[in-house]
């Protein structure tokens, strides 16, 4: 194929999203690559409306009490995940288009029955280790809430799954009206449950419980939004069989490489927040997570239009893809540069406009993590990358070994930066994330320049 031809791949996409043309294979990777796109979209526009107008109503305080329970509950509940979800993505679907219902009911069947015994033992794990956790580790009054967390768990894994499942059957629309779903009642509920508790006296302690159970009411929502329609799929009706042993053998080997990934992912993202909330007040988790909040949330949304070339980049090869690829470099070098800019002169002013006076401390550290808006897009561009070439062992391994350096490096920014006071000490966890993300975007550049 020369160069013309794959270029007119790369026009015929985007004129299939122009008239919503999505017949065909080619056209349903389009339709569902958009879908997902959107609701990508949805959930981090819409957690980040929730996560402020929360910080802003409950103040530091109990925001630093909310943000440690939550990053806490969703370390345990990722062990619930392993790459289930992908798996089953990836086996249900190749068992459907090969026309094997039984087959795909049998990996279904025990892809759940996997789940489920996930979930009960992680949710044995955070009943026991909840005390000690809340009381020894972080020494705050989180015990109820990481409790409230074994509701939590299972509703918010499981609909995880029934998620993967449906996008497993190509119907994507169903999980973008789900988010919809979840951010609207998310925010109308607990909102609402937040205002209701604030004029009561309840104890911290029992309100960040409280707000970790209406998060869960919700899950439970979106739970049955999936569970009941699912009841009707006719894969679902097909008679039981069990899995050969050589099946389930396969399946533990597709699973452990996501694993690896899934949790190093997870642990990237909240290792910061669990080590500070074990060296800091409360208080000083809320700077923290509310600069964060609002770099991280930037650099994801910047990042959905390098997410969107997956299924272009899927098509094309040699110097066509190179082409595309330094243009998408260019284009999210320049706009994530000027947000970049923009966020870092006026932290001050976005600060005081979203989170509030209470918290203008998080000023310096929104400062320092602003570099996020710049790495985040171009990590993803690259992750994109190599993800289109299926080279996703390369992704795995550099996640792992930046999130053993991030360990590291926070524990020792944080530790050193607390000899001084706990606003050097969030700083450091700053800097530490800003080390990692530029150790591990300048590995991947390594990496494709050698393969």
């Amino acid at each position: 194929m020369d160069i013309r031809e794959e270029l007119k791949d790369v026009k015929e996409i985007f004129q299939r999203l122009r008239k919503k043309d999505f017949s065909g294979n080619a056209g349903q990777a389009v339709k569902n690559s958009s879908y997902q796109i959107s609701t990508n979209v949805v959930a981090k526009i819409g957690s980040l409306i929730f996560t402020i107008v929360l910080a802003r109503i409950i103040l530091p305080e109990r925001f630093g009490l909310y943000s440690l329970a939550i990053g806490t509950i969703a370390i345990f509940t990722a062990f619930t995940a392993m790459g289930i979800g992908e798996t089953l993505i990836r086996f249900i679907s190749k068992s459907l288009r090969a026309g094997k219902q039984e087959k795909a009911k049998a990996y279904f069947s025990t892809l759940l029955r996997w789940r489920i015994y996930l979930i009960l033992v992680m949710a044995l794990f955070l009943a026991i280790a909840s005390y000690w956790v809340a009381n020894y580790f972080y020494q705050k009054p989180i015990f109820l809430a990481l409790l409230a967390g074994i509701l939590y768990l299972p509703l918010m894994s499981l609909t995880a799954f029934f998620e993967a499942f449906f996008m497993s059957l190509n119907n994507f629309r169903k999980t973008f009206f789900k988010e919809v779903i979840f951010q609207t009642v998310r925010f109308v509920f607990v909102i609402s449950l937040v205002l209701f508790l604030i004029e009561t006296t309840v104890s911290n302690k029992l309100f960040v419980a409280t707000v970790i159970l209406g998060i869960s009411f919700c899950y439970l929502v979106t739970f049955l939004y999936y569970y009941v329609p699912s009841k009707k799929v006719p894969l679902v009706r097909e008679e039981l069989r069990e899995l050969s042993s050589l099946e389930k053998e396969n399946l533990k080997k597709f699973l452990l490489p996501l694993t690896a990934t899934a949790l190093s992912g997870i642990f990237f993202g909240y290792i910061d927040m669990i080590m500070l909330g074990h060296f800091v007040s409360a208080e000083f988790v809320a700077y923290y997570s509310a600069a964060f909040n609002l770099a991280a949330s930037a650099g994801v949304i910047l990042s959905f239009a390098a997410i969107s070339l997956l299924p272009i980049f899927s098509r094309i090869k040699g110097k066509a893809l190179e082409s595309g690829l330094k243009r998408a470099r260019r284009m999210t070098l320049l706009l994530s540069f000027l947000v970049m800019v923009f966020v870092f002169w006026l932290a001050e002013f976005i600060v005081r406009v979203t989170y509030g006076p209470d918290y203008l401390i998080a000023i310096t550290p929104l400062r320092i993590l602003s570099l996020l808006i710049l790495l985040l897009p171009l990590i993803a561009l690259y992750v994109t990358f190599f993800t289109s070439q299926e080279k996703t062992k390369i992704i795995a391994r550099l996640l792992i070994s930046t999130t053993i350096l991030n360990i590291i490096l926070n524990y020792f920014f944080i530790t050193n930066g607390l000899q001084t006071g706990m606003i050097e000490a969030i700083k450091g966890a700053c800097y530490a994330t800003i080390i990692s993300k530029v150790v591990y975007f300048s590995l991947l550049l390594v990496s494709r320049k050698t393969k």
